[in-house]
């Protein structure tokens, strides 16, 4: 049975330097993940200034964006990006994919930007303004940094996600994890291993993204609470 199993193993990641499209694979996926992740708080904070707006235009247009991303597979917005969008704009294609998930995590994180905002007690900003404070003060000195410490659980869960959904950016031929464990799976025909090693590697990667976030969401507790 071992000597199964080693064989096995030694057939799936070690033969032809198959390993090595396991950590090319790792590699696309941190680094679309990364860029999609800051773009994603980018457009978010944008669109959720927009949407708590008073001005009907901008009020609309965050609104238009969010019913469409929430509205539609992210495997399709991809697709969109990817083959219309940019089909004739000779960029990487991990930066096309980043461009795709940044702008679909971008309407998940306006909507919990907007609620981390409106959670913070409106006396906050009555006292802001009393302080002598306008209203762009009020907000980046009073208002985002509690409703950051409120949205930051939430936004943590957002990045999760978002690192996970990233498994679908072979459909535009880009060799992520998923797609490494696809193409041994297709020269080995062997499911099983290249399934469940690509499996672990998503679960070793995400918990230390959890480990890491926990931890840094502690110190800021700690910090609000001095």
């Amino acid at each position: 049975m071992n000597s199964e199993f080693a064989h096995t193993f030694y057939k799936c990641f070690i033969k032809d330097d198959r390993y090595k499209l396991i950590l090319g694979g790792i590699r696309i996926t941190i680094e679309v993940s990364l860029l999609a992740i800051l773009l994603g708080l980018v457009i978010g904070f944008l669109i959720a200034l927009c949407n708590l707006s008073k001005k009907k235009g901008l009020n609309a247009i965050g609104k238009v964006y969010t019913d469409i991303i929430r509205g539609t597979p992210s495997v399709t917005q991809l697709m969109i990006i990817y083959f219309v969008i940019f089909a004739s704009i000779d960029w990487p294609k991990w930066i096309i994919c980043s461009i795709a998930f940044g702008i679909n995590s971008g309407a998940y994180v306006s909507e919990i930007i907007r609620a981390g905002i409106l959670s913070v007690d409106k006396g906050q900003t009555e006292a802001g303004r009393s302080l002598g404070l306008n209203a762009k003060q009020t907000m980046w000195k009073i208002i985002v940094p509690q409703a950051v410490t409120n949205i930051f659980p939430a936004m943590c869960n957002e990045f999760i996600t978002l690192v996970k959904e990233t498994a679908i950016v072979g459909y535009v031929g880009l060799v992520d994890i998923q797609k490494a464990g696809d193409f041994i799976k297709s020269a080995t025909y062997v499911a099983f291993m290249p399934l469940i090693g690509t499996a672990v590697i998503y679960f070793v990667m995400i918990k230390i993204l959890t480990i890491f976030l926990g931890k840094l969401e502690e110190r800021m507790r700690r910090s609000a609470q001095r």
